[in-house]
This record gives structure tokens, C-alpha cells and sequence, in this order.
């Protein structure tokens, strides 16, 4: 079954705990602390796979969870490194925020795409000790993994892409064309997913076609079955826009393709745009006037016509070397920049508990809603330092030190981030 949209829940692995621990061992004298560090969470990763070509694994399964670091121990071992979670996915993938829609990867090189971070280890108590703290009996937790719904979707990775209406010929010219073997039939929506193909010329060159699903008027409102796969054709660099030219069902073929060419323009404004070539079939239906006339139109359009007949390879290599031609024109296949998590202001920050604990002169916060506005804060910049400082003051944390006695050069540590305390 080809599945090209899931939504599954996503969780990185929470960090490990620092160690409390002493040195002791015999005729060493004051040997001591000696905690390590707690491990660091997985990550969550997706991998492109291209021997997988549809999002079926995740139909069923929608809960992953990557594995959380390991505690520190004694002798300053530090704890193991939590798993990474790799979840492969088809090549051309896009993680979405399924809540806000942000686009988190794209999934389409071999590079593999970090879409959450592992929760760091927390620091063992050799870390806090000082000449005044020699004994320090506490050490950080590690911070809890975050965790997100994603929305998964496939955009096929294709340089020609073919549209047109039900039964006009994209089964036949792609199966006469490459080695994809799709359904064919005198019937409408013979094709019900998308099929790709690759297309082999001379001196070693090639390229990727794409069969879409026919299209229909509405489609993009969701009539017929093409409106599931109009984000296929968004990647392609090139149109293929086959008609039947003898109007063999009773519709117009001018009419098909302003239709078409409709359709593509409301479901994405910038398909209008696409070079686009378009090819007339079943030329052996009609007689050379009509062929003439459907190309006078089309030409007059700016685009080229090429009136082929499918079945028997008539017109078709004048076509590809076409295609080849335009393709070298033409930039990669398209990729997705992903989105920067956007800061909130800190009046719409929804606030919860704050807990804060004491141990000495430090004053360590927990507050898990304050964990994921850290998550959007770069530290080596000062103007979101300047933010992070606000949203302390105006979501009361600042109130909240206070209140538990904070003086001014007291230590603030908030899970991973440490500062002095100064009115």
C-alpha cells in the first residue's frame, strides 16, 4: 500500500544524572568527591532509505523513543551515552511540527536529519567543589528529553513529472519509456499511486520520471484521486503535460489543458511557473488538422508541443531528447530549507511550576516549561541572552529566586545553563 503522509509522536532520550560520590580508599587522606557525569539522551534522526518507498512503517506504529543516558557513577565514570533513534524514511520526506506546521528536515540527501536533541547529562558533584565546599553531596539531573507530534509527508525525488487528465496516455508513455511497469487499462484512475521511472539516454545520461495519478476539475479541492498526490509534482523540475489530442472521451483537449493548468496553479501557485512541455497523444485518432490547430493553440501559450503516439514510440525519442535539453537548463531538484523555531513573546509563554532547590550558594531551577524555551535560545548571542533574560523577569522566575533567598553573586543554574545572580 503507498502511503505518503503519517503522524507519529517523537521522543529524544532524557539525560542521565550526575553522580554523588567520595573517594575513598585506604592511607588517602581527604580523597574527596569523585561523581561523574550523566550520560547524554539520544537524538531523534531521520535517514533517507531508498529501499523504502513509502511511509507504511509508520501506519501502525506511532509512538518512538530514543534511549535515555545512562547515570553517573564513582571514580568519575561517566554514564553511556544514550542510543541514537534512526528512523529511515523514503528519500524525499519532509518532518513537519504537526502543531504549527513548521518544517523541521527534509529529508532528501544522505545526510542524516537531527530533528530532536538528547537531554544532557547532569554534572557529578566533583563539579561543585570548591575551597569553602569540599564536600559537596549534591549533582545535577539531566534534562529531560524533549518530545514532539511530527507530521511525516513524501514529495517524490522526480525531474519530469507527468499530469494530465485520467486515461489520456501517462501509463503508457512512462512504461514505453523507462522499466516502471504501471497499470494500464481503458479505464479512468487505472493509476492509484504514483509510479516512478528512470528514463536512460545515450553517453550514460538519465533522469527521473514521475506518473501522477490523473488529475480532475476540483482536484485540488480534493475531487478525484490526484488531489492526494499534487505535492509529487511540487519537486519536479520539469512538466510533462500529456492530452489526448482526438478528444477520444468527448471532452475538449483545449479545454483539458487549461484545466489542468488550473489546477496546478491553485494547488500551488508556483507550478504555473514550472517550464512545462506538452505532448498530444493518440494522434492516430484524429485527423492532422485537429493535431495542427491543439498545437497552434499551445504554441501561442509559449510552450512546445510534440504530438506523439505512445503505444508504438511515434514522436516520443524527438520528445526525450526535448526533455534532456531543457533539463540541463535547468537548477537540482528542489530541496526544503527547514524553519528556525520562532521565539515567543514572554507574555504568550504558557507558564507552570517552578521548582527551586538549594544546595550551598547555588540555586538550581526546574521548571519543564522552561526547558523548551531554552530549546530556541542560542547562549553565544546576546540579544537572545537579552530574551532569555526577559522571559526570566516576566514569566516570575527572577520573583521565585528571590522568594527562596537568592543574594546577589549567588550561582542560578537552570538545567545546562549556569549564571551569577546580580541585581
Amino acid at each position: 500500500m503507498f502511503i505518503d503522509s503519517a503522524k507519529i509522536h517523537v521522543k529524544a532520550g532524557s539525560g542521565g544524572a550526575g553522580a554523588v560520590s567520595f573517594r575513598r580508599e585506604k592511607y588517602v587522606a581527604a580523597g574527596g568527591p569523585d561523581g561523574g557525569d550523566g550520560g547524554r539522551g539520544g537524538n531523534v534522526v531521520f535517514q533517507a532509505d531508498d529501499n523504502i518507498s513509502t511511509l507504511s512503517d509508520y501506519r501502525y506504529r506511532r509512538k518512538f523513543a530514543a534511549q535515555n543516558g545512562e547515570a553517573g557513577r564513582g571514580k568519575k565514570c561517566f554514564g553511556r551515552k544514550g542510543d541514537d533513534l534512526i528512523l529511515r524514511v523514503p528519500r524525499g520526506t519532509l518532518v513537519k511540527d504537526a502543531e504549527t506546521g513548521r518544517l523541521l528536515a527534509d529529508v532528501s540527501g544522505d545526510e542524516p536529519q537531527v530533528v530532536l536533541q538528547g537531554g544532557r547529562g547532569g554534572w557529578g558533584n566533583v563539579h561543585f567543589a570548591t575551597p569553602t565546599r569540599q564536600v559537596p553531596r549534591f549533582a545535577k539531573p539531566g534534562t529531560p528529553g524533549m518530545e514532539l507530534d511530527v507530521q511525516l509527508e513524501l514529495k517524490l525525488l522526480a525531474d519530469v513529472g507527468l499530469v494530465g487528465f485520467p486515461n489520456v496516455g501517462k501509463s503508457t508513455f512512462i512504461s514505453v519509456v523507462s522499466e516502471a511497469k504501471p497499470n494500464i487499462a481503458n479505464y479512468h484512475f487505472t493509476t492509484l499511486t504514483p509510479v516512478l521511472g528512470v528514463v536512460h539516454m545515450s553517453e550514460g545520461r538519465s533522469f527521473v520520471m514521475a506518473d501522477i495519478p490523473g488529475l480532475v476539475e476540483g482536484a485540488w479541492q480534493g475531487v478525484g484521486l490526484g488531489h492526494q498526490f499534487l505535492r509529487h509534482v511540487e519537486r519536479c523540475r520539469l512538466l510533462l503535460h500529456i492530452v489526448d489530442v482526438s478528444g477520444s472521451e468527448g471532452r475538449d483537449p483545449k479545454e483539458d489543458f487549461r484545466i489542468i493548468n488550473e489546477e496546478l496553479r491553485k494547488f500551488n501557485p508556483e507550478l504555473a511557473e514550472r517550464p512545462m512541455l506538452v505532448a498530444g497523444n493518440k494522434c492516430d485518432l484524429t485527423d492532422e488538422e485537429h493535431v495542427a490547430d491543439f498545437q497552434k493553440f499551445v504554441e501561442e501559450q509559449g510552450y512546445s508541443f510534440f504530438p506523439i503516439m505512445a503505444p508504438i514510440r511515434e514522436g516520443v525519442d524527438p520528445l526525450l531528447n526535448k526533455i534532456t535539453e531543457e533539463l540541463s537548463k535547468l537548477p537540482p531538484i528542489r530541496s526544503y530549507e527547514p524553519e528556525p523555531a520562532p521565539l515567543a513573546k514572554p507574555e504568550e509563554i504558557p507558564r507552570g511550576e517552578v521548582k527551586i532547590t538549594q544546595e550551598g550558594d547555588i540555586f538550581m531551577v526546574e521548571a519543564p516549561w522552561l526547558l523548551q524555551v531554552m530549546q530556541s535560545v542560542n547562549f553565544d548571542d546576546y540579544e537572545s541572552l537579552q530574551y532569555f533574560q526577559r522571559v526570566l523577569i516576566e514569566t516570575g522566575v527572577i520573583d521565585h529566586l528571590r522568594e527562596a533567598g537568592v543574594q546577589e553573586g549567588n550561582t542560578v543554574s537552570i538545567y545546562d545553563v549556569q549564571f551569577d545572580f546580580i541585581e
